[in-house]
């Protein structure tokens, strides 16, 4: 299988450093976080607006808190509410997932945040990657609505989960973009499109530094990790090479 096309290559970001570093080093989406060192919460409205006025599409993560994707009434009026923070930031979608205790979807609640979406852009997490029967869970994106359903397959990297990725798509057959995220690299990307068939891709591309500015004592004070990782424009303009254009 080789690459016949363009496949589009997403960033996810958490800083407006990294909003800049991603879309100079060729993302052709944006997925706007914040702490990406707890996979990804909700951005604030001040990043929004930021992302919202770049050239590229920028789909916010609606994620209230760390932890398990089983939701409560609460949390579901946060989410409703930062919906509507993204759309009045002008961003076109969300990135949305909601589980219940089992780990299967939660159709009832994600229905819910969808509707409060409408007219905006919905890409399924990687809250699918829980989900005990993946078969279902796709089938269940796709009659949500969803357009893409961000997967590494059920396992811990995309690399990992490579054949089973080839077996969503195969399944997806054109109704849903199975997008392949978790451990994408420079180095990785254009074999696991290759192996795989997605036409879409998601990873943080970032390189680990130590805090600047006194890490011990920011450390110290709890204030940044004794290790930090940023959005690197050269590992995000390598991966867009390796795909080609």
């Amino acid at each position: 299988m080789t690459i016949a096309r363009e496949c589009l290559l997403e960033v996810c970001v958490d800083a407006p450093a990294g909003l800049t570093a991603a879309l100079a080093g060729g993302a052709d989406r944006i997925e706007l976080c914040s702490a990406l060192a707890l996979s990804g919460l909700t951005p604030s409205p001040g990043l929004m607006r930021l992302a919202g006025q770049q050239s590229k599409p920028a789909y916010a993560m609606i994620r209230p808190r760390p932890g398990d994707f089983c939701f409560s009434p609460a949390e579901i009026d946060v989410m409703c509410a930062d919906i509507d923070a993204a759309r009045a930031a002008g961003l076109p979608g969300v990135v949305l997932g909601a589980s219940r205790p089992t780990g299967e979807l939660d159709a009832d609640t994600l229905a819910v945040l969808i509707q409060h979406a409408k007219g905006l852009g919905l890409t399924l997490h990687r809250a699918f990657d829980i989900a005990p029967d993946l078969d279902a869970a796709l089938e269940t994106a796709i009659a949500l609505g969803f357009e893409r359903v961000l997967t590494s397959g059920g396992q811990t990297s995309a690399i990992a989960g490579a054949d089973r990725l080839r077996e969503l798509v195969a399944q997806a057959a054109g109704r849903i973009s199975i997008m392949a995220g978790s451990g994408v690299t420079p180095a990785n990307v254009r074999a696991l499109v290759e192996q795989t068939g997605v036409r879409e891709v998601h990873g943080s591309f970032s390189r680990k530094h130590a805090s600047a500015s006194g890490p011990e004592r920011l450390h110290a004070l709890g204030f940044a990790l004794a290790e930090q990782a940023e959005t690197d424009q050269a590992s995000v303009a390598a991966a867009r090479a390796a795909l080609g254009r």
